[in-house]
C-alpha cells in the first residue's frame, strides 16, 4: 500500500488479501487489547526462539483455524524453511506496528481487497476500515475463517475468480 501510495505511476492495480491499515499494537483501543497484542509478541519471541512445537502449532492454527493437522505441519515447515526464528519475530513485531492509515487515501489505482469473513488472525472489520480509506477499492468478504486460504476450501475458487475478474477489467 505504501509503495502504491508513494509511486502511483508504478502500480496499475493493487490486490490485498488479509490486509489491514493498522497493526494490532496500533489499533489497540484499551489496556486489554494492548496486553493481548504484547502477549502475542511475547509468545512469538519465546516460541519462535525455542522452536517450540506447541507454540508453532498454535501459531499455525491462528492462520489456518479450519486447516487440518497436515496443513498446520506444512505451514510450520514452511516457516522454518523460509525464515530464521529471530527474523520471524521481527516480522511479527513490524506487522503489529504497521500504520498506513495516514497514506492509504493516496492509493490511486483500482484496489481489490479480499478478506475472510471470519478471519481468526485479522478481523474482517480491519478490511472494512482499509476499504473505507482507499478510494476506488472493492472489498470482497470470503466465506472462510482462515487468514491464509487453502486450495481445498470452497472460498479458494471464489478468491481466484475475483482476482481473475479484477485483472481482466
Amino acid at each position: 500500500m505504501a509503495y502504491a501510495a508513494r509511486r502511483p505511476e508504478r502500480v496499475s492495480r493493487l490486490i490485498l488479501t488479509g490486509a489491514y491499515a493498522r497493526g494490532r499494537q496500533i489499533r489497540a483501543r484499551d489496556d486489554a487489547e494492548r496486553e493481548a497484542a504484547a502477549l502475542d509478541l511475547d509468545l512469538a519471541r519465546v516460541g519462535w526462539s525455542n522452536q517450540d512445537a506447541g507454540f508453532l502449532q498454535v501459531f499455525a492454527s491462528q492462520f489456518l483455524p479450519d486447516g487440518t493437522p497436515r496443513d498446520w505441519e506444512d505451514f510450520t515447515a514452511f516457516q522454518r524453511r523460509t525464515t530464521s526464528p529471530a527474523n520471524g519475530v521481527r516480522f511479527l513485531e513490524e506487522f503489529a506496528r504497521i500504520d498506513v492509515s495516514g497514506i492509504a487515501h493516496r492509493v490511486s489505482c483500482p484496489t481489490l481487497i479480499l478478506h475472510s469473513r471470519d478471519d481468526a488472525r485479522v478481523p474482517a472489520a480491519q478490511a472494512g476500515e482499509l476499504a473505507a480509506l482507499i478510494p476506488d477499492s472493492r472489498l470482497v468478504l470470503l466465506d472462510s475463517r482462515n487468514h491464509l486460504l487453502t486450495a481445498s476450501e470452497p472460498a479458494w475458487v471464489e478468491f481466484l475468480s475475483h482476482i481473475d475478474a479484477f485483472l481482466a477489467e
